[in-house]
């Protein structure tokens, strides 16, 4: 499917936790954002709810899964929603899906990737803490 013939896709019914404007500095030659940039993103994307849930500092301990959809382009708004979707004793397990809205003049909406990430809550000397109860 070539990049005009793609379906739109409507943004989920909440605010981003994050939204990024992808420029040139983050894409190679042929201006395909590099994936690695992609992958910092929602990494912090991830450790947002991560940190608010833990109240304080967490580490990224695994990447689960990762799975990119359709190519991110310089000029593509990203959104980056994370949500969620396991707290263990230390451990906050979260969802992050990723889309682009390119082409202002006719716009498009595109899901580019999904990810689940783990993150680990860690006390000041980085040690492993209890995640506290929700409030």
């Amino acid at each position: 499917m070539s990049e005009t013939e793609q379906t739109s896709v409507a943004l989920p019914n909440r605010e981003p936790t994050l939204r990024v404007l992808a420029m040139p500095s983050d894409a190679n030659y042929v201006g395909d954002i590099f994936g690695g940039w992609l992958m910092g993103q929602v990494d912090i994307a991830g450790s947002i709810p991560a940190l608010n849930r833990a109240k304080g500092r967490v580490a990224t301990v695994a990447v689960n899964s990762f799975v990119f959809k359709q190519p991110v382009f310089v000029g593509d708004v990203v959104s980056f929603y994370a949500e969620i979707v396991k707290v263990g004793r230390t451990s906050i397990t979260v969802d992050v899906s990723v889309y682009s809205q390119r082409d202002p003049a006719k716009p498009v909406c595109v899901k580019v990737t999904e990810a689940v990430l783990t993150y680990v809550a860690v006390s000041e000397d980085r040690k492993p803490r209890v995640v506290p109860p929700e409030e």
